[in-house]
């Protein structure tokens, strides 16, 4: 057993922006941070855009980020929650750039501000086209410089303790107590006892297997929270990314940024025409969701796998300078986009919804925080603005951090049971849970994808009952697995998504239902 003050799940963005000012502010407190893969390895790292923020009062106001979020999310927003989380912006910045995060100036030393879909100004912080690989350097180099963070990489966090694991527990209150915890090296699984949890696990992208999120992005937290009985919400909304480069093999899929069609790149089908004027007056500048479907309706019609980006009437010099990533990537893909179009996809991007949390980032269960992409704050509505999650995840971990300034936690007094996995042996089954991994990634791109119907999110439900059977009865008897226990969490996170999606009645930004569509 490991005693903790702060336990944090996840080192992205949203965990080590806590982990920091929390281990700033109490140094003789703990923060143990929990982590399944590399320390580095997060949605974060992959988060090409940047962070909208508004710095320049002349040409940009609070209202005008206000007004664009809002218009994103549809009417579903909370609003006050919006104005928050854009007012408190800059500062949150200014803590980034502190902490030694570096963004790309102009030539006159002035932040060099980009504009994505969705925006109406320039206001987009970033570093080339590697944002959050810059960020997330920064403040690993600063969590390592703190004596009182502990950083377990290659731990998977199994499961959350609470109530019910607990013998004699009288309390009426549904409360956190810590984790169980896989450490993948040992195959040993243990408990970290804290005060208070964060779970701050990142999205659930690998669901849909085409995704441009990395491939730990398994909705860990989110079913770790479901399973012990917190709220969940708004999870129909899932954000496809409109253009994911495409890869026949269509795994993890590398992404071409939205600030490539803001610089002026058009989408061609396989005849050349630029459809995106057939569907929107902003063309290729409309929202993702607008973009996502468009596309997905002129692959249906055609039954072609892709689309195409257009850049080669960009100025060339400027590209290989803004998007050197980018330029590189399609290289070794062999396409040069100064001759050649770039063959692009829709892919699972981002979760809008997920645990439920007030402004202070509290869960429905005590002593569970939940931050960044895992967590639903209301700031997204149905569909996120491009570049704000980035600045979600940094305002609240700073409203999580202040929380826990002011409010002191009782030294937590309960005797946790050690893991009990009595019986179970290590699965020879490995192509089980590749099998059902495959299944269940095939069933949600092909019925519960960018354009839903009633009847397709039914059958869904049919089938993933059958793989959520077999994948619980190999659960019960085998030693935990990494791979099983993913498995077995993106089942819960696919049953919410259709089951949330059969209860909206009305589309709404980036869910589409042609059921709910009016005469």
């Amino acid at each position: 057993m490991i005693e903790a003050n702060y336990l944090v799940i996840g080192s992205g963005i949203a965990g080590l922006t806590f982990s920091v000012k929390i281990a700033e502010k109490f140094p003789n407190r703990s923060v143990v941070i929990v982590t399944k893969a590399n320390e580095d390895e997060s949605n974060t790292k992959y988060a090409q855009g940047g962070v909208a923020v508004v710095l320049d009062a002349e040409k940009d106001s609070f209202n005008k980020h206000i007004e664009d979020t809002l218009i994103a999310g549809d009417g579903l927003c909370d609003a006050e929650v919006v104005k928050m989380v854009i007012e408190e912006g800059p500062k949150r910045l200014e803590e980034l750039m502190l902490w030694g995060a570096n963004f790309d100036l102009d030539a006159s030393g002035e932040f060099d501000l980009g504009k994505e879909g969705g925006h109406s100004e320039y206001r987009v912080v970033h570093h080339k086209d590697i944002t959050g690989y810059e960020i997330e350097r920064a403040l690993l180099k600063r969590a390592h410089q703190l004596p009182n963070i502990s950083i377990l990489p290659h731990h998977f966090a199994i499961d959350l303790v609470t109530n019910h694991h607990i013998t004699n527990n009288t309390s009426e209150e549904l409360s956190c107590y810590g984790a169980y915890v896989f450490d993948q090296k040992t195959d040993k699984i243990f408990t970290i006892r804290a005060n208070s949890t964060l779970l701050a696990s990142g999205g659930i992208g690998c669901v849909y297997g085409h995704t441009t999120n990395p491939v730990i992005a398994t909705g860990d937290g989110i079913a770790m929270a479901y399973r012990a009985k917190a709220k969940i919400k708004d999870m129909e909304f899932v954000q496809f990314h409109p253009t994911a480069l495409y890869e026949a093999k269509g795994e993890s899929s590398f992404l071409i940024s939205e600030a490539v069609r803001g610089s002026g790149a058009y989408l061609r089908n396989k005849s050349g025409h630029r459809f995106m004027l057939d569907y929107d007056d902003r063309a290729e500048l409309a929202s993702r969701d607008i973009v996502s479907q468009s596309i997905d309706n002129e692959l249906k019609k055609s039954g072609e796998s892709h689309v195409y980006l257009d850049c080669t009437h960009l100025d060339m010099d400027a590209f290989k300078n803004h998007f050197p990533n980018i330029y590189n990537k399609c290289l070794e893909h062999h396409i040069k986009i100064d001759t050649d179009w770039i063959p692009v996809v829709p892919a699972s991007h981002y979760l809008c919804g997920g645990i439920e949390v007030n402004k202070k980032g509290e869960t429905s269960i005590a002593s569970l925080f939940s931050c960044g992409e895992c967590s639903r704050t209301g700031l997204h509505g149905a569909n996120r603005l491009a570049s704000n999650s980035l600045l979600e995840a940094l305002v609240y971990a700073h409203n999580i951090f202040k929380y826990h300034s002011e409010n002191d936690y009782k030294a937590v007094e309960v005797d946790i049971p050690d893991w009990n996995d009595e019986g179970t042996s290590i699965p020879k089954e490995h192509i089980l849970v590749q099998h059902n991994l495959k299944q269940m990634q095939a069933l949600m791109r092909d019925y519960v994808g960018i354009v839903r119907s009633n009847k397709r999110l039914k059958r869904a439900i049919k089938h993933l009952d059958l793989i959520h059977n077999e994948v619980e009865e190999l659960y019960k008897e085998s030693k935990i697995a990494t791979s099983l226990c993913e498995l077995r969490n993106m089942i819960n996170v696919s049953h919410l998504i259709v089951e949330q999606s059969l209860q909206r009645t009305e589309n709404k930004g980036g869910y589409y239902n042609i059921d709910n569509v009016k005469d």
